[in-house]
């Protein structure tokens, strides 16, 4: 790949991870306020909407040319990044799906869900260990 555009498409991720990041930060606030913290409204929303909108996008930008590398790069690995990490792990799904891989998809979803949830737990145990006792 052509360095400029490498540092041109990074550019872009970056600014759309900043912009995604400060979007849920406000999402997070404004389900707070609305609904309180009996659930995580705010997570949920924004990964539900990246999901809807990470579908949306791949579908949207599929064989566009070269313009689209740009694109996806601010808009799904930048802003929907910043945004939530679900949404890339739906958007994995549709893709294993749309090219014949429904297995694959089962995988990776049970690999990722099993394994996130063993992984924070563990690291939560961990810094339990770690933190001096009060």
């Amino acid at each position: 790949m052509n360095p400029a555009i490498w540092w041109q498409q990074l550019a872009l991720v970056m600014t759309g991870g900043a912009l995604g990041a400060g979007l849920r930060f406000w999402i997070g606030g404004q389900m707070l306020r609305q609904f309180g913290s009996g659930l995580p409204y705010g997570t949920i929303a924004v990964n539900f909407l990246g999901s809807l909108v990470g579908g949306f996008l791949v579908v949207w930008l599929e064989d566009r040319g070269q313009p689209a590398l740009y694109l996806r790069a601010f808009l799904i690995v930048g802003i929907l990044g910043g945004l939530t990490t679900f949404s890339s792990l739906m958007m994995e799904s549709l893709i294993f799906v749309r090219t014949g891989r429904g297995m694959a998809m089962l995988a990776n979803l049970g690999i990722s869900l099993a394994g996130g949830l063993l992984l924070v737990f563990a690291g939560a145990w961990l810094a339990s260990q770690l933190r001096p006792s009060a």
